[in-house]
């Protein structure tokens, strides 16, 4: 090969990266390629080296950023990060990571058939993962089994790939409404959100929190456990989603009669409507550890003999129709935002929801494709965790506490502190316009002070030959 026409999707062995040798290909996403790697002047230092695809891509020092915030054996450390100037003068970002040698989890409770106790264990581990991640004020964002690897040497796992992480102070890459995420792995109050939403002429984005991430490790688990996915149901119909609390019917242990109590309650509990019955992910790993030590007998039990038919590894589909509920005032803003579900503003009619995929959600044709459909790896703003209401039903009325910092894309007030619309004041460095409704009933915007607001955007600005925005899905 041509050294001016090196590709990071296709480094051969030999290729020098930083102070890294590429030595072989270990796997390929969307944004980057996997390498295993020696150091130059050590042999024996091996990494994985992750290697962006598209110049300058910004996702790769995010990652970095929050790598370089966590302590915890259960995640990679990160060992270096840079830009790789290739022969034709084209940069990309890298990241050097602690290599681990492991097969992806599902795979390997297929292949281990690993009891309760064990899966207990392994929940536990991954949960102060989770808890460290959050510590450092950071996301995970796209907690599934296929980021999750089993060391094959000591059956220990890992949480990988926080490249749709996010951490506070984290610049804002794209403006889409819905952050990164596979779909079968969201929480109903994401699909409740995102159903709201769509439904508006104007969207704001959904605001991750810690019980998001929460809840996909309750799906990971479910999956792991019962070999299928969460039922999926139509996000308008609250009733249809009743058997997350109000049924056993979607209980790991009514479609694996092997898992022990304790794992099926733990389970449920991740996996409850409302995120604060979740609890933190410091709490859950406390009640994981105290299951696997005062589990009975029946935890010691394998969860599979062996004999099960081929797993369910397709996520449910419905058909869903939703029709917006007036004409939208900006249709710049007619954009698909859920990777696989929410699109926004005009053109809605039936659709089955994976096939809803817009130009800004990035499909993984590898291992995601099997793990729950798409991946997206748009951006939002981070914002402080938003309290939802306690409500029995996922799609019941919502309203939200204003965020501490505007949105991305909003209007922001001028150096004196006056936002351009008469109507528009400033709150918490954003324009926001006061609605003529109380709190009580604030439907589907933002509650501060007992009033209700919705943002300010600005107007739409004519097409250009050259956008200059955030390329959609960066």
């Amino acid at each position: 090969m041509e050294m001016g026409k090196l590709n990071p999707a296709y480094l051969p062995p030999g290729t020098q990266v930083g102070p890294w040798r590429v030595l072989e290909q270990r796997g390929r996403g969307a944004c980057g390629a996997v390498y295993r790697a020696e150091r130059v002047d050590l042999a024996e230092d091996i990494v994985a080296l992750k290697v962006a695809l598209h110049p300058w891509d910004a996702r790769f020092a995010r990652e970095a950023e929050l790598l370089s915030r966590i302590r915890h054996p259960a995640v990679p450390g990160l060992r270096g990060h840079g830009q790789w100037q290739n022969p034709v003068d084209t940069p990309y970002a890298w990241l050097a990571m602690e290599l681990i040698e492991g097969i992806p989890l599902y795979e390997w409770a297929r292949a281990q058939r690993p009891t309760s106790r064990q899966v207990l264990q392994l929940l536990a581990r991954l949960a102060r993962a989770l808890d460290a991640t959050h510590s450092a004020g950071g996301l995970h964002r796209d907690v599934k089994g296929s980021n999750v690897l089993v060391r094959q040497e000591d059956g220990q796992a890992f949480l990988m790939d926080f490249g749709s992480g996010h951490h506070l102070g984290a610049r804002t890459l794209t403006w889409q409404p819905f952050p990164p995420g596979t779909p079968a792995y969201r929480a109903p109050e994401a699909w409740r959100f995102a159903y709201r939403q769509s439904r508006k002429a104007r969207a704001t984005p959904y605001a991750p929190a810690p019980a998001d991430d929460v809840f996909a490790l309750g799906v990971t688990a479910y999956r792991l456990i019962a070999q299928r996915y969460l039922p999926s149901a139509p996000p308008e119909d609250a009733k249809a989603w009743r058997w997350i609390e109000d049924s056993r019917a979607g209980a790991p242990r009514v479609h694996n009669e092997r898992c022990a109590p304790e794992l099926d309650a733990l389970v449920a509990r991740m996996l409850a409507l409302r995120p604060d019955a979740r609890g933190s992910a410091r709490e859950l790993a406390e009640a994981l550890e105290r299951a696997a030590a005062s589990a009975g007998a029946e935890a010691d039990v394998p969860l599979f003999t062996g004999d099960e038919p081929r797993p369910l590894d397709e996520w449910p589909v419905r058909r869903v129709e939703f029709r917006p509920r007036r004409k939208p005032r900006r249709p710049w803003l007619a954009v698909a935002g859920m990777g696989g579900l929410l699109a926004l503003g005009v053109g809605w009619h039936t659709h089955t929801l994976p096939e809803m995929v817009h130009a800004g959600v990035a499909v993984q044709q590898t291992e995601d494709a099997k793990d729950g459909g798409t991946t997206a790896v748009g951006d939002s703003a981070l914002t402080a965790p938003v309290s939802l209401p306690r409500a029995p039903l996922v799609w019941s009325t919502i309203s939200v506490d204003l965020p501490p910092r505007p949105l991305p894309g909003q209007t922001r007030p001028d150096t004196s502190g006056r936002c351009p619309g008469r109507s528009h004041v400033a709150i918490n460095g954003g324009c926001w316009k006061k609605l003529s409704v109380g709190a009580k009933d604030c439907d589907e915007d933002y509650v501060y002070k007992g009033g209700c607001y919705s943002p300010a955007f600005p107007p739409a600005r004519p097409a250009t030959s050259n956008p200059t925005e955030p390329h959609e899905g960066q």
